[in-house]
């Protein structure tokens, strides 16, 4: 049984800053098919795509991440 994340923080910026996946591949300099597929969880970016993601969208690169722990409470 494959269990695939459903969510995609990088779709949901470009809904909130209204980007459009053609805007977005003409900023980090791939094909709009490219971000079509990375916005479907086809495919995952590289770390190094990722940043120029985060610094086309001018958002923190961590925005772009599903957190796989909540942050403990300092006392």
């Amino acid at each position: 049984m494959e269990n695939k994340i459903k969510i995609n923080r990088i779709k949901a910026v470009l809904a909130e800053k209204d980007v459009s996946h053609k805007e977005l591949a003409i900023r980090v300099g791939i094909a709009p098919n490219s971000v079509t597929r990375i916005c479907n969880n086809e495919f995952q970016p590289t770390l190094k795509l990722l940043r120029e993601i985060a610094l086309a969208l001018d958002v923190d690169i961590r925005e772009l991440l599903i957190p796989t722990r909540v942050p403990q409470s300092s006392q």
